[in-house]
This record gives structure tokens, C-alpha cells and sequence, in this order.
């Protein structure tokens, strides 16, 4: 007969042994997802849904440019503000035409037609920007653009532009407002939320260097003198607007400004950037865009094409929801702001 002390310990062990390995698979199949890092930038309610070492990851990740809430007492922000602290209101309370946006959004059930529909019918054509046509760089997605029909909506997106450049220095973050760095963002609809967003791309066209970046971008990698450094880490940058609730006509979570550190020890370079442009640092907003990224079409397709492989298969499963239009500041020279706006 078996000692059946031993034989209690080798159960023990056993019971032991595949807690661990229930605890580790639970945590290795639960990646970041765009939802969790949306959700942890709402409503208390909304993070509390997140998994906690999930969140907690995520929240290691995030360099604010404002205070995460106007009650924050400035323990959760990386700046230290010392400009005007109306800055910091313009961004949780945002002017009512851009918080009427917001709104509009989670009443039409999050349809980009009803974004668009608030759009100046008028089509501008796109400049010349920086000699970009010498080089037969097409900066945007069509060859036209518009405005919003209301004023203080462009003015409100050149002011995000600017207080990105003017604030990232305080998280390592220097960029400027030039076709080959900070020039665009990508305005989005959340999947569940309906929550407006717009995820901005700094360091657009890094510079091609033989031994640090050699990737040919194309036509408008000309000319850049952009470095490959370790500030590609922190290139995506969340503006969030203002979250209304679809109960009442309140307010449920502010306006949100902050920097992804995607460094390549941290979740949101694990989880939320795909393999193939992790040298890139790419995180992609959605889905209806990604055909039109210079980056994957001039650097990543050719590596792939093949008439019987499915592209598509390389789009991420998951995004931060539907992309309405591209929002451009270009360096056109003009003294007013608003006027360097080009939706498209």
C-alpha cells in the first residue's frame, strides 16, 4: 500500500500546478485591446470592466499631455503645467461646437454620414506644402479637402495640432508641424461608445538612413529630415472629446490629451501594434483607412504580395472603431490657424 501522505503532497502539487497554469494561460490570452485602453480613459464604470493587469499596463504606458481629469490632483499627469490652465479646460470641456459634435455622434448611433453631413460642402484644393508637389508627394487622401461649417470646430483641431508641439516636450515628445512629422490625425467613432476620437501620427516620414531606417516610403520621404530615435515610441498620440451619456443630457467623462508609449517593453507595443510595423510604431485607428497608408503600401505589401495571398489577412482584428476623416494641418504659411485645416 502507497504512503498516502506522498500521495496527498503529489495531489497538492498537482492542484497547485494547475492553478498556476490556469492563472498564466488566463493571463496570456487576454491581450490589450483598443476597447480596454477607450475604457480606461471613460467612466469609472467602463475601466472597472477591464481586466486589472491588463489596465494596470496600459496605465504605464500613458504620458498625458492635461491632467486626466480636471478633479486629477496632478499625481496621474506627466506634465507639469505651467502654461495657462485654460488649456487644460479646453481639452475636458471642450467649446459647445465641438462637445455639439460629441454628441451628435452617440445620437446618430455613432454614423460617420452624420460627422460628414457637418461639413462645408465647399472643396478646396490641396496646396502645395513645402515643396511637396516638386517631389510628387500627395500628403493626403484625395486631392482636395474641406472645412467644417463651423469656424470654432477648425479653429478647436489647429489648437490640438499646437498644443501637442507646445506640451510634448514635457514627455519627450518634439515635434514639429511639418508634412514630414505632425500633420495629421485620423477622426474616429468608437466601436461601443460612440465616443469622437482622433488618433494622431507624429513622425510621419522618418528620414532614410541605411543602417537606422531603411524603408522607402516614397515620394514624400523626400527631403526629410525627420531622425528614426527613440521618440518613434511615443508617435501616437489620443485626443478624446468629452463622453455624454445616452440616459440623460449630462456629461459622464471629460476630454482626454495623451501620448502612447509604445516602447517596446510596454503592452501597448505588445498588444496594439501590429508585428509587421512595430519598427514603425503604428497604431491603426480602423479599418477603412489602412489602404491608404503610404507606409504599409511602400514597405510592407511588396514583402507579402502574392496573387493568391489575402491581404486583408494583415489588417488588425481590432481597432478603435470607424474612421470618418482624415484631419490635416498642413504648413501652408497662412497666419490663421483655422485656415491650415484640410479635412479629407
Amino acid at each position: 500500500m502507497g504512503n498516502p501522505s506522498a500521495t496527498l503532497i503529489e495531489l497538492m502539487f498537482l492542484i497547485s500546478l494547475s492553478f498556476s497554469v490556469t492563472s498564466f494561460l488566463v493571463h496570456k490570452q487576454q491581450p490589450a485591446t483598443p476597447k480596454d485602453l477607450l475604457s480606461i480613459l471613460g467612466t469609472k464604470d467602463q475601466a472597472s470592466k477591464v481586466n486589472s493587469n491588463v489596465a494596470h499596463s496600459l496605465k504605464a504606458c500613458l504620458k498625458f499631455l492635461v491632467p486626466f481629469s480636471p478633479n486629477d490632483d496632478g499625481r496621474r499627469s506627466t506634465v507639469e503645467i505651467h502654461s495657462n490652465n485654460n488649456n487644460n479646460d479646453l481639452i475636458w470641456w471642450p467649446p459647445p461646437s465641438v462637445m455639439g459634435l460629441a454628441r451628435l455622434s452617440l445620437d446618430s448611433g455613432a454614423d460617420p454620414g452624420a460627422i460628414q453631413r457637418a461639413l462645408d460642402p465647399t472643396v478646396l484644393p490641396v496646396p502645395d506644402v513645402e515643396g511637396s508637389k516638386q517631389h510628387r508627394c500627395e500628403l493626403t487622401r484625395t486631392p482636395y479637402g474641406r472645412r467644417f461649417i463651423s469656424q470654432e470646430l477648425n479653429s478647436y483641431f489647429a489648437f490640438l495640432f499646437e498644443l501637442i508641439a507646445a506640451r510634448g516636450p514635457a514627455v519627450g515628445l518634439y515635434v514639429s508641424l511639418n508634412r514630414f512629422d505632425l500633420f495629421h490625425g485620423h477622426l474616429f467613432l468608437a466601436t461601443d461608445s460612440g465616443r469622437v476620437g482622433i488618433l494622431f501620427h507624429a513622425k510621419e516620414y522618418p528620414a532614410y538612413e541605411k543602417d537606422v531606417f531603411p524603408y522607402n516610403m516614397g515620394y514624400c520621404q523626400i527631403g526629410s529630415n525627420v531622425a528614426y530615435d527613440d521618440m518613434m515610441n511615443l508617435r501616437n498620440i489620443l485626443w478624446l472629446a468629452p463622453l455624454p451619456s445616452n440616459a440623460t443630457k449630462a456629461w459622464i467623462a471629460p476630454g482626454v490629451l495623451v501620448v502612447l508609449d509604445a516602447s517596446p517593453e510596454g503592452i501597448i507595443y505588445k498588444d496594439l501594434i501590429p508585428e509587421y510595423v512595430d519598427y514603425a510604431r503604428t497604431i491603426y485607428e480602423g479599418l477603412f483607412y489602412f489602404a491608404f497608408r503610404p507606409l504599409f503600401w511602400n514597405t510592407i505589401a511588396p514583402f507579402y504580395w502574392d496573387e493568391n495571398f489575402d491581404m486583408m489577412s494583415l489588417i488588425p482584428p481590432e481597432n478603435f472603431g470607424d474612421v470618418v476623416v482624415d484631419v490635416n494641418y498642413l504648413n501652408v504659411g497662412s497666419t490663421v490657424a483655422d485656415h491650415k485645416i484640410y479635412i479629407c
